[in-house]
């Protein structure tokens, strides 16, 4: 029996309260491997930010700006499939129901609404990262 999306929140709820620092869960057809680096974190031991994938320093921070968040732990694509047009690009003008990217959770493609309307300031997250429930994506500015 495969894991749900709540299974693997419920595991990394579990991990986190425990304090571990390392746990590996396998089943059939699904491997889960989640590292705490040294602030708390949980991150795969692939995930680990490049001084390029740091935030920039003209990247807006303003506190009027609206999060676009991940609703879900899975692989962020800011495309339809490799090789076509990301969805949206910083510029781009969102109303609620625009689609902003997908995330694949076990093979399954979950499109993301902007939910909210705006423009995007900035995209938060590397193409075919694995991201969390919660994750900033985009950051908009409100229309």
């Amino acid at each position: 029996m495969p894991l749900s999306d709540d299974d693997v929140r419920e595991i990394m709820r579990i991990v986190d309260t425990a304090g571990a620092r390392e746990i590996r869960v396998q089943t059939r057809g699904f491997s889960l491997h989640m590292i705490r680096d040294g602030a708390g974190e949980a991150v795969s031991p692939s995930e680990q930010a490049s001084p390029s994938e740091q935030a920039s320093p003209s990247a807006p921070t303003s506190a009027h700006l609206l999060l676009v968040e991940s609703p879900m732990i899975g692989t962020f694509y800011r495309a339809e499939a490799p090789g076509e047009p990301p969805f949206v690009e910083v510029g781009s003008a969102v109303q609620p129901d625009t689609i902003v990217c997908i995330v694949e959770v076990m093979k399954m493609m979950n499109s993301v609404p902007a939910g909210v309307a705006g423009t995007i300031v900035e995209i938060c997250q590397e193409n075919a990262r694995l991201v969390e429930y919660g994750t900033p994506l985009f950051r908009v500015e409100p229309a």
